[in-house]
């Protein structure tokens, strides 16, 4: 499952981020329509040395302050997104302790059936009223873009746990060749 820090549990892992994830989302969320308003405000004023309009001025500052909090929601959000994939994967039924290969080969194979089941959908839906049926297709593909998204992202992370074992095993084995390299010319 997920990586832990500092060996926490998962449900302390989710009461510890959740709440700071939330407050962090609704912070930007009111960055935002900040952004939209406040500068407003100062169009037509002309900020003496930087030579800059004051509404351009405020826009760059909401957007610095605006990335700083992305920065400070990025690992909650990444931890749960990495939490929702396990839950997602584990109820399709992909296990966690099989073979890398063997589990990126197999949402591979759900990527390609999600797309299937999606293309034999859309033209279905051909024989529904005109409004419900726009509907629906935007419904239908923003499933299967989410679907694929979070297969992706899963064989995306899978990829890398494999690498980053393998380069940690090389490290390891270049090492211990120091070391014996070590002992060598200390022997003589």
């Amino acid at each position: 499952m997920v990586k832990l820090v500092a060996e926490k549990s998962i449900g302390e892992e989710i009461r510890q981020r959740v709440p700071r994830f939330i407050v962090n989302a609704i912070i930007i969320i009111f960055l935002f329509f900040l952004y939209l308003i406040v500068p407003i405000s100062f169009i037509g004023i002309i900020v003496p040395g930087l030579n800059m309009s004051g509404d351009y001025l405020a826009r760059l500052i909401i957007i610095l302050v605006i990335v700083i909090f992305l920065a400070r929601t990025l690992p909650d959000a990444l931890f749960l997104a990495d939490l929702g994939v396990d839950l997602f994967l584990k109820h399709l039924g992909v296990i966690k302790e099989e073979r890398p290969i063997k589990r990126a080969a197999r949402d591979v194979v759900y990527i390609i059936l999600v797309i299937l089941l999606a293309a034999a959908i859309l033209p279905l839906l051909s024989s529904m009223p005109k409004d419900l049926r726009a509907n629906f297709r935007t419904l239908t593909s923003l499933i299967t873009l989410g679907l694929f998204l979070i297969l992706i992202y899963d064989i995306g992370r899978v990829l890398y746990e494999l690498v980053e074992k393998k380069i940690e095993s090389f490290a390891n084995w270049l090492a211990e060749q120091a070391n014996k390299g070590e002992e060598g010319r200390e022997d003589d």
